[in-house]
């Protein structure tokens, strides 16, 4: 679609730019899943205060080490944990809450929102600009999923588990920003120590 240039008077060619650009993001833009979560109605956070690695959970290789990108997991989720209150048991004590993790990809279908674009051009006292909008389409994706598993080890039972998928990079280990902030995502709202069943 041309617009004649009389049609864009009072406007200036940055701000036309300016909208262009704003339109193309708000097209382009797609928000991660949402995490989702679980917690046991019977659980009282108010009695936990410490955390520990379930050291059980690779039991057909305990004395595997910690992989690189399994070390940045640990690290966001230790972190995030302890910005809530919780305090990593020290090591031989018993912990409050023992954790687990499983990470998974897969390949996955995502569609490309519609994209608009908007250009200006012109030569002499004649001018013009444009609007071009592409139809959707869909491409092949690798979408990485972390799943959480929290433990009251007192009563052998699940008190809350998590589950955050995002979308990761051509190949390679995942970008360990992006682990941060799926991490962040995923325990924004796992009950503070002291917190009682609600």
């Amino acid at each position: 679609m041309r617009l004649p240039r009389h049609h864009l008077r009072g406007y200036s060619a940055s701000s036309i730019v300016a909208l262009a650009a704003a339109l193309l993001v708000a097209a382009c833009t797609s928000t991660p899943p949402q995490p989702y979560s679980m917690r046991d109605p019977q659980a009282n956070f108010a009695t936990f205060k410490t955390f520990a690695w379930d050291t059980g959970q690779a039991a057909d290789a305990p004395n595997e080490p910690v992989s690189i990108v399994n070390g940045q997991i640990r690290t966001a989720i230790s972190g995030e944990l302890q910005q809530k209150g919780y305090a990593e048991a020290v090591a031989g004590a018993k912990p409050d809450l023992l954790l687990r993790y499983e990470t998974a990809a897969a390949e996955k279908m995502k569609s490309n929102p519609v994209r608009i674009g908007i250009g200006m051009g012109g030569a002499g006292s004649n001018g013009a600009a444009g609007v071009g909008v592409s139809s959707p389409s869909a491409k092949n994706i690798r979408e990485g999923t972390l799943v959480l598993r929290v433990i009251d080890p007192a009563r052998n039972a699940e008190v809350w588990n998590g589950r955050v998928s995002r979308e990761l990079g051509k190949g390679g280990p995942p970008d360990p920003e992006l682990i941060q902030r799926g991490v962040a995502d995923l325990l924004k709202d796992f009950p503070s120590p002291g917190s009682l069943a609600q």
